[in-house]
């Protein structure tokens, strides 16, 4: 067989994947993933488009009409979020400057993908959940089967740690320490890593959780995983959207407080909003998030404010003189007091 001869294209995406990204931009493995998706899901919409095979696209083909067009396909067809759409045009982006730097000749197409702009994202208060639904959806599983301990102990330490769904899934055993002040660590977003608290309800959970599901343990073992082929595998993040997913339908039955889409990330927000409403420090918050910068985590802030507001809202009657105040354009929290609170100066 004659060795596989690869167009430009192609070519410069080996070596952006191969050696551009892990070896000169020093990108984690979790952030070339995240990439490697943007693009790959952007040549597939490509492909169908034109009704070619892959190795026939080519930079002609991947104009910026095409970019957009799979753009606006991800939010109309495929749910995704403002936020969402404007990380994969990031992605794809990125591949196209890399490509300019390398060949002279791909400037052109560099320019062409430069002009799409990013959408502009409303701005929206947190969606948490209340502590009452959060303990709703963590008690439906059934402890005393294998599979309901583990899901129970994975709904509990999601929630208590406030870990990306990412995190979770790759957390190994040598990540736990467990002691008279027992803590994980995370890997997180541009290779930072923080240590969590975890707490000793959850740390009861935790060791009846190693006693079942691993007996023989190794260092590098992942906590949670699935049996594939008589072989431990990595959980996938999809396998806990669909745990998170299932118990949050259950929990609504008896739970009216619980929202209809439970997903992972919401008891990440809602263990957030929980810490801050019970007075602690937006900077520890942040740190407790893994935030890289403070200001992300002001979001707790203003959905706690505007959530205030509703209840003050709710308890004036329709005659009273003060609802025209009410219906006026409302009072924003200054950002140089936010700021203030996050540094610790009030």
């Amino acid at each position: 067989m004659g060795r596989l001869k690869l167009n430009s294209l192609f070519g410069l995406i080996q070596k952006y994947f191969v050696t551009y990204l892990p070896g000169i931009k020093k990108y984690s493995p979790n952030t070339i993933r995240s990439y490697k998706k943007a693009l790959s899901m952007f040549l597939d919409y490509a492909q169908e488009k034109e009704n070619v095979k892959l190795r026939d696209l080519t930079f002609e083909k991947l104009d910026s009409d095409m970019l957009t067009s799979f753009l606006d396909y991800l939010e109309s067809e495929q749910g995704c979020s403002v936020g969402t759409r404007n990380h994969r045009l990031h992605c794809i982006r990125t591949f196209f400057s890399f490509a300019a730097n390398e060949d002279i000749n791909k400037v052109a197409y560099w320019e062409d993908i430069k002009s799409v702009k990013t959408a502009k994202e409303k701005k929206t208060i947190v969606e948490y959940m209340s502590e009452a639904a959060v303990e709703a959806v963590i008690n439906q599983p059934y402890p005393k089967t294998d599979k309901g301990l583990r899901d129970m102990f994975l709904l509990l330490f999601l929630y208590h740690t406030a870990a990306r769904v990412q995190e979770l899934v790759d957390t190994q055993l040598q990540d736990i320490t467990v002691s008279k002040t027992s803590t994980v660590v995370f890997h997180g977003k541009g290779g930072r890593d923080r240590i969590v608290p975890i707490r000793d309800n959850v740390v009861e959970h935790l060791k009846k959780y190693l006693l079942l599901f691993h007996n023989n343990p190794k260092q590098t073992d992942y906590l949670f995983y699935s049996v594939r082929n008589g072989k431990h595998k990595r959980m996938t993040e999809d396998n806990i959207r669909k745990i998170t997913s299932r118990y949050g339908t259950l929990a609504r039955k008896t739970c009216s407080e619980v929202p209809e889409n439970v997903h992972p990330h919401l008891f990440r927000h809602s263990r957030a909003m929980h810490l801050y409403q019970h007075g602690v420090d937006l900077t520890l918050i942040s740190q407790w998030l893994g935030h890289s910068q403070l200001g992300t985590t002001l979001i707790y802030a203003h959905a706690d404010t505007e959530m205030k507001r509703k209840a003050i809202e709710a308890s004036v009657p329709e005659e009273s003189p003060l609802k025209a105040l009410l219906d006026s354009e409302r009072m924003i929290i200054d950002d140089d007091q936010l700021l203030k609170e996050l540094c610790g100066l009030s």
